[in-house]
């Protein structure tokens, strides 16, 4: 068995939608588990009809824009197939009969049950497509399988439930090859209600599967030939890394590049299961492999450029220190909002945290106003540089102004404006 995951890029329409079976036609004989996400932009849209809901705001019009976007997906990667259509047309009404009650006291559990219709609508269309294209394949419903706490937007997996639900799920697909089509993002909690495991978690499902599954391999299909040191999309000379080490991935995801979910690599590294990142414009690009050989992870720089931050000084009132007391109850004020810090510094009198600006932040700082004084800095960008030559920092600092500058033997990191 092996996992295949395709991101929105690769469904944002039909002509996407008849690439995955195109994809899969180069691996006829292997059992296939592809994990897919909600179709192009489809979750920034769903979030949008989170805030109207939970705000009073009509949504009524971005939920017809959706439908109609779908429908017409599947109508033209699956001509005439009034059955599927249908039963898509029912996800919708369900969703819209959701949307016609009150929001719930939970935001976060709202926006759970709103956004992960993407992933169910999409998987919906491909694999409605891959059996019009011959493909034979059975729709699996994740929330069936992978179970989780009630942490939601940020769902953590119960791994012994998981396993034990995902136990017979091989015996129950049909012929040869198995091809099972399910959503990344989501799963369900003890009370059934669907969660999310994080903003672009489908590669963690991919890996999720794969370890539930003892699969041979992962592939992540992306629109780019594999993963670089950095982002090709910004930087004109910009180098393939072929092959590096779980560790590697894991510290570059965690700092921000996007090719990867920061969830991915652990369960995959538990079981040593290599994870390979592939395009699917160009099948015949060797793509970039990820296992536990390290050899080559040091040989050239990878930066990661993060817009979008915000710089929060946090201040006691009384200019008292800030110690390991006041730390622990920032932390929790910090967590209880589900902020996570992507950079923290600490003085004698301030606590320093660079975090993504979004709509957590005015109320955590709402919140932490209670008790300390808070200013920020909008509008920056959080540069870390893994493996850092002075030459790579002098290019990507230059015309900057460096609000925090940290540095180890092998990452250097820095807010700027």
């Amino acid at each position: 068995m092996k996992v295949f995951k395709f991101g929105g890029a690769s469904v944002k329409d039909a002509a996407g939608v008849r690439n995955v079976a195109n994809v899969l036609r180069h691996f006829p004989n292997d059992d296939l588990l592809i994990v897919v996400s909600a179709m192009g932009k489809t979750t920034n849209a769903l979030e949008e009809v989170v805030w109207g809901f939970c705000d009073g705001v009509p949504v009524a019009e971005k939920m017809e824009a959706l439908r109609k976007s779908h429908l017409t997906v599947l109508a033209e990667a699956a001509p005439n197939d009034v059955a599927a259509a249908a039963e898509l047309v029912l996800h919708f009404d369900r969703l819209n009969t959701f949307l016609k009650g009150k929001p719930s006291e939970s935001v976060d559990r709202d926006y759970d049950q709103i956004v992960s219709q993407g992933e169910i609508w999409s998987t919906l269309i491909v694999s409605t497509h891959l059996k019009h294209a011959g493909l034979s394949n059975a729709w699996v419903d994740a929330r069936t399988i992978v179970r989780t706490d009630d942490t939601y937007r940020s769902a953590r997996v119960d791994w012994d439930l998981s396993e034990r639900r995902a136990g017979g799920l091989l015996n129950e697909v049909p012929g040869s090859p198995k091809r099972i089509v399910t959503q990344g993002f989501i799963g369900f909690n003890a009370e059934g209600d669907t969660t999310t495991l994080g903003r672009e978690g489908s590669d963690f499902s991919a890996a999720i599967f794969a370890y539930l599954l003892d699969a041979e391999s992962v592939t992540i299909w992306k629109d780019v030939p594999g993963m670089f040191n950095a982002d090709p999309k910004r930087f004109p000379d910009t180098k393939l890394l072929s092959h590096i080490s779980y560790k590697e991935a894991i510290e570059l995801s965690y700092f921000g590049a996007s090719v990867i979910h920061p969830r991915t690599l652990q369960p995959l590294q538990r079981k040593n299961i290599p994870l390979y990142v592939r395009s699917f414009v160009d099948l015949a690009a060797p793509g970039s492999t990820i296992d536990d050989r390290s050899e080559n992870d040091s040989l050239i720089p990878s930066f990661i450029i993060k817009p979008g931050q915000v710089l929060l000084s946090i201040t006691p009132r009384d200019l008292s220190f800030i110690v390991e007391e006041n730390l622990s109850g920032i932390f929790g004020v910090f967590a209880q909002h589900g902020v996570c810090i992507n950079l923290m510094q600490n003085s004698a009198v301030a606590f320093t945290v660079c975090v993504d600006n979004d709509n957590r932040i005015k109320p955590l700082v709402l919140d932490l106003r209670r008790e300390y004084e808070v200013r920020w800095n909008e509008e920056l960008e959080l540069v870390t540089v893994r493996h850092y030559d002075e030459v790579t920092l002098e290019k990507l600092l230059k015309g900057r102004e460096v609000l925090i500058e940290q540095r180890s033997r092998t990452t250097a990191r820095f807010v700027v404006k």
